[in-house]
């Protein structure tokens, strides 16, 4: 059986799909060419990521596919409904990037209240000559043991969050529309494990009451944060998206960021992506990434034995 890794697997999952007697192709097909490719070379799986668009027109055109899977937590990019009404088994990875994702979370609201986002501009360019004005200028930075992180979305990826936010030592509360009680639970390095039982909080609560927001929902048809919701945020309150462009209303967070009512915000992900827009970028109250929340080496190991195991199970 042939599968093509269209957008890329790790190569611990390459190996572990072999061994269980898979052909991987790992080329890149551009999306154009994706249905001669596919039916010329009697491609049966289908494995994408972020990049690959799998729709009906693949899905009707290309007839020997028995699965797709996306490495990651989102679906937004392949026509799951259509996919399994045609009998093609559809799969993701959901637990895998969760870790990774959380700490680039973290790295952001590090990066935010010790102003790195701004520093790391500024100190290139007068690090020489104005080296006291900008120890001055960056000497007001603030700890995030004690704050209260307020999460919207509490799957996978705001669990994982949680368990970081909850071992620095910050108040952890979560808006979720379906999970109304969660226990996270923190393993520690030795062996030694800690609890903590929280409640759904109503998002007009969380929206008052948290110094910072993480979003960490699926795709909306709406903006999860928009004006009103910033309206009702603490002053100074730091936001960070690595969810979904589109999950945050970028016009009104530049209305707010000029307001003072945000004090900085992380962005992974954008409205316009793959090209944001120029007063995001240029924006410096704003900490950028390029969507790289799920890529690291271990995020990548685990996805593709994640994809091999699932595949395995399916289709031997």
């Amino acid at each position: 059986m042939r599968i093509l890794a269209n957008d890329g697997i790790a190569q611990e999952g390459v190996e572990a799909l072999k061994a269980n007697g898979f052909e991987v192709l790992t080329v890149n097909v551009a999306q154009e060419q994706l249905i001669s490719y596919i039916n010329t070379r009697n491609i049966e799986v289908l494995l994408v990521r972020s990049a690959t668009q799998v729709q009906k027109d693949i899905i009707d055109e290309c007839p020997n596919l028995k699965l797709i899977g996306r490495g990651g937590v989102g679906l937004d990019n392949i026509d799951v409904a259509y996919a399994e009404k045609k009998g093609i088994h559809v799969i993701n990875t959901p637990e895998a990037s969760s870790a990774s994702v959380a700490e680039l979370v973290f790295a952001h609201l590090y990066g935010g209240v010790r102003y790195l986002y701004d520093s790391n501009r500024n100190m290139p360019l007068d690090g020489d000559s104005k080296f006291k004005e900008l120890k001055k200028s960056y000497a007001k930075g603030s700890e995030l043991k004690g704050k209260t992180l307020g999460i919207i979305g509490f799957g996978k990826i705001g669990q994982a969050t949680a368990k970081i936010a909850l071992g620095v030592g910050m108040k952890v509360i979560y808006h979720d529309t379906e999970v109304e009680k969660m226990t996270v639970s923190i393993p520690f390095f030795d062996g030694q494990e800690v609890s903590f039982n929280l409640s759904n909080t109503p998002k007009e609560e969380l929206l008052k009451t948290s110094d910072f927001i993480t979003i960490h929902t699926p795709k909306q048809t709406a903006y999860v944060i928009g004006k009103s919701e910033f309206n009702s945020m603490k002053d100074g309150v730091g936001i960070i998206n690595t969810s979904r462009g589109g999950a945050l209303d970028e016009v009104a967070l530049v209305d707010a960021l000029k307001q003072r009512k945000v004090s900085f915000a992380g962005l992974d992900v954008f409205e316009s992506e793959p090209k944001p827009e120029i007063p995001i970028l240029m924006h410096p109250d704003i900490s950028l990434t390029p969507h790289i929340g799920g890529a690291t080496q271990e995020a990548q190991s685990r996805i593709g034995l994640e994809l091999a195991s699932k595949i395995t199970n399916l289709l031997k």
